[in-house]
């Protein structure tokens, strides 16, 4: 397949939550305590990533609702939200884009880099190539 046709399919490597209902900096927030309360590990898949969390009461949900809102302003990532053996595990894959894999790298890193805050944490993405209108110019 051409080149330039398989990159017109693919959708755009942004981040646009103009129509989400928080603010860049209150999901880094929520990042910040979903990590901190319940992640159990992380790990590298053959077709992305993999983070592990207790299964706590309503964290299943919880979740699956941030992954459907993840989706909904960064329409390049594809997420599968499943309980496995007393655990929730969040899949994350990206489209076949150099600049997607550089995001979803640092999707990884996140639970590392949300302690320092939103706007390190939006600069890190931005860094990789993520653009939109809440992100800094890298």
């Amino acid at each position: 397949m051409d080149q330039s046709v398989r990159q017109e399919q693919l959708p755009p490597i942004v981040c646009d939550m103009t129509g989400a209902t928080d603010t860049p900096a209150e999901r880094i927030e929520e990042y910040r305590r979903l990590f901190s309360q319940s992640l159990i590990g992380r790990s590298q898949t053959p077709t992305g990533i993999r983070f592990r969390f207790r299964a706590d009461p309503g964290l299943a949900d919880w979740v699956r609702d941030l992954a459907r809102r993840e989706k909904a302003c960064c329409g390049f990532f594809d997420f599968t939200v499943q309980a496995s053996g007393g655990e929730i595990w969040w899949d994350a894959c990206v489209v076949d884009d150099e600049t997607a894999r550089r995001i979803l790298a640092e999707f990884y890193r996140l639970p590392d880099t949300v302690a320092a805050g939103d706007g390190v944490a939006r600069q890190r993405f931005a860094d990789q190539g993520l653009s939109g209108p809440a992100w800094p110019e890298s």
